[in-house]
């Protein structure tokens, strides 16, 4: 499910300290424009590149009005000189979408004219020439193949032999070789794989892929209204407690031959995560997870054979994440590898043997890993980035020893270092760090934590002498006494302590999907709406991702319910502090926040009074198997849960006013969803607001965004400001 932000204007944290004397105000006109004062703001260099240990490559203009160049720092003397190195553009990114592009070797692979074409030393050779379209074409390690699907079945291209050679031939349709069904590309692989389900040896010389039968998975259609007739699209989507597909792991010679196939069911109900071939081998791991979804088991597969072993196994009282895209990290040594989990309530680190047995567990305590930026096998330590142990809605940068002893921070301050960016050897890091009184720095500092030197502050020479709006981090406690949940809000302009104001709060809500940082950025319409008298504020649950997975835990088969208590009790808060008007409380989200938005003005309609919601979930039977079974169960084992995290339960406890978004074809959140909605609250005889948009996915661009966008502005201005739009705020 993705993540989205749904306000007028994005959210922005800003604040800033007051100081004494008169403060200039922004024009009207000029924040409309986006127009900014000059010296307002200064941009931050860019990395491009560590060159080693002891220089870095940063994009940056040495005087404001100087345009940006390419510059060497010597981390040791602090000189600066001018290159061309690095160009004027970032690296590629590694990872599970990186496709065709270029492989460090001068060759690339371009899709045109519906075909492949290879491009080496500035010389082009077509490689297909046909009618089908070929997907995600990607190079072998060592250059000399290029692997690609088309017509769901797996394809290789010999570049030396200049052959093209089909590895599968019964795809169809509803048999996918190589090309993931729907809820393994949407909740499983993730987007950024656009559906890639084939993985080469390091070697070479195997492809294993997927093949995925959902002949059994029911058609979801949804109607698209283009030409005369429309037509129906259909997409193979399981739904709660449907058949999912189901799922081979195979593994095939790159220039042909039969497919040797590991040794799973493939009729069992089950799932199957991104595959990882072990380095220096030709054994492949397969994470594998029951249809509850609380029993992980790391598989072996002997390539040669099919025949597989049990490496490790883990089980949760709740449910297990199998998305997890950096679980495990093999040591170059060839004989461990770091594991990441989150089974005791907390992310952390583990040492394993690669035989499956633990040696020991590198990081514990009552905060959240987020991720391995650095290992130094040499010297045994783990760099890496973790939340919570100085404060939740803060990231910093720790080392360890692979023992778990010798556990440092290496940043510094209160500040949160949302970016950090280590040396090749971690002999020195550069941090882009800010909190929400504190506009962004970017400083170079040393593996011990001393601050080398500042490189650059977004704060520009005019920022104090402007009237801005302040921004805070503030703390609620939840009503339960057991959580501080965080809230970051921008406070109207000039407040008046006697008035109350209109209040607009973004969520989205999902389990471990926050969107509360205690961070400053700017935004002119931000500022705008400050002046206004509109407080926006964001806030995040016990669940968000603030209290590890102890906290998301609490939605185990039943979501909405901690969710909406927790915001409940924030709202109150505002409410009770005198700030907030308690007849102009409105809740907005885009999918799971649409959702929220669209519990708040059922279930807790008694504290909020307007939402705006957008691609909404309204019954969790309606939604895909694998992301609501993980939380929920199935309508079968959990009828109780499914009822009361209905929004469509609570319909005659609807009030206020809600408006009701969707694309028509959304192949995420159906706009089956919207449509339930609309006709229960009709059959009530309740008011509400409703706007499609034709062909529109889970999102949607170009002028219907801008449609969108002013949609939700006049609402603001409606049922919140009570005042006309200004003209030049719309699209």
């Amino acid at each position: 499910m993705r993540t989205s932000r749904w306000l007028p204007v994005a959210i922005a944290a800003v604040a800033f300290v007051q100081g004494y004397g008169q403060k200039k105000e922004f024009s009207t006109a000029d924040l409309l424009a986006g127009k900014l004062p000059k010296n307002l703001i200064n941009p931050l260099p860019a990395i491009i590149k560590w060159v080693d240990d002891e220089h870095v490559i940063l994009r940056q203009s040495i005087h404001p009005d100087s345009a940006a160049k390419n510059y060497v720092l010597d981390v040791k003397t602090g000189s600066m000189t001018e290159t061309q190195e690095g160009g004027g553009g970032f690296g590629r990114g590694g990872g599970r979408g990186g496709f065709g592009g270029g492989t460090g070797t001068g060759k690339v692979i371009v899709f045109k004219d519906n075909d492949l074409f290879f491009i080496q030393n500035g010389t082009e050779k077509r490689l297909t020439n046909d009618k089908d379209e070929e997907k995600n074409a990607t190079f072998s390690p060592d250059s000399n193949y290029v692997a690609y699907t088309k017509n769901n079945n797996l394809y290789t291209y010999n570049l030396a032999a200049g052959k093209e050679t089909q590895l599968t031939t019964d795809g169809t349709a509803t048999t996918l070789n190589g090309y993931a069904s729907w809820v393994y590309f949407e909740e499983i692989f993730g987007r950024a794989t656009r559906y890639r389900a084939f993985w080469w040896s390091p070697d070479s010389k195997k492809l294993a892929y997927m093949r995925f039968d959902e002949s059994m998975v029911p058609m979801f259609p949804i109607y698209v209204n283009e030409g005369q007739h429309g037509y129906i699209e259909q997409t193979r989507y399981p739904k709660p407690g449907d058949k999912n597909p189901e799922v081979k792991v195979g593994i095939v010679n790159p220039d042909g031959g039969s497919t040797t196939w590991a040794a799973f069911n493939d009729k069992d109900d089950q799932y199957f995560g991104w595959p990882m071939w072990r380095p220096g081998t030709n054994a492949l791991w397969v994470p594998w997870l029951n249809r509850d979804q609380n029993n992980l088991k790391m598989y072996e597969v002997n390539t040669s054979n099919g025949s597989k072993k049990m490496i490790f196994e883990e089980t949760q009282k709740t449910w297990i994440d199998l998305d997890d895209k950096d679980r495990v990290t093999f040591l170059a040594n060839g004989k461990q590898f770091i594991m990441q989990s989150d089974k005791t309530g907390w992310a952390h680190l583990y040492l394993y043997n690669n035989d499956g047995s633990l040696k020991n567990a590198i990081t514990e305590g009552k905060y959240t890993v987020t991720g391995v930026k650095l290992i130094d096998e040499k010297n045994e330590t783990i760099y890496f980035t973790a939340r919570g142990k100085e404060n939740t809605a803060h990231t910093d940068l720790y080392s360890v020893k692979f023992n778990g002893t010798g556990f440092k921070r290496l940043t510094f301050g209160d500040f949160n270092h949302a970016q950090t960016n280590l040396s090749p050897n971690a002999k020195y890091f550069i941090t882009t760090y800010n909190n929400a009184a504190t506009p962004s720095k970017m400083a170079l500092v040393d593996n011990n934590g001393k601050l080398v030197k500042e490189l650059g502050s977004a704060k520009g020479a005019e920022m104090d002498n402007y009237n801005m709006a302040r921004t805070e981090l503030v703390r609620i406690k939840s009503d339960d006494g057991l959580y501080e949940l965080p809230a970051l809000v921008t406070w109207p302009l000039n407040m008046d302590p006697n008035k109350k104001y209109p209040m607009l709060i973004s969520v989205y809500g999902g389990p471990n999907a926050g969107n509360v940082w205690d961070s400053w950025t700017w935004s002119a319409s931000r500022q705008f709406y400050a002046s206004e008298g509109l407080i926006q504020v964001a806030f995040d649950h016990r669940a968000s991702g603030h209290f590890g997975k102890e906290g998301v835990n609490y939605m185990h088969r039943n979501l909405g319910y901690w969710e909406m208590a927790d915001y409940k009790a924030m709202a109150k808060w505002f409410i009770a502090k005198g700030q907030a008007d308690p007849a102009k409380i409105c809740i907005t989200g885009f999918s799971y926040g649409g959702y929220m938005s669209c519990y708040a003005l059922t279930y807790g309609s008694d504290v909020f009074t307007h939402a705006m919601a957008g691609g909404s979930v309204v019954d969790w039977s309606l939604y895909d198997s694998h992301y609501t079974e993980k939380f929920m169960g199935t309508p079968q084992n959990n009828p109780q849960g499914y009822k009361t995290s209905s929004v469509l339960s609570y319909i005659d406890q609807y009030k206020g006013m809600l408006q009701i978004v969707h694309g028509t074809s959304d192949d995420n959140v159906h706009m089956q969803n919207s449509m339930q909605l609309v006709s229960a609250l009709e059959d009530k005889k309740k008011d509400f607001e409703f706007m499609l948009y034709p062909g529109g996915r889970h999102g949607w661009s170009g002028a219907k965004n801008d449609h969108f966008t002013n949609l939700k502005t006049k609402f603001v201005y409606k049922y919140l400001l009570e005042k006309p739009v200004p003209k030049a705020l719309l699209r």
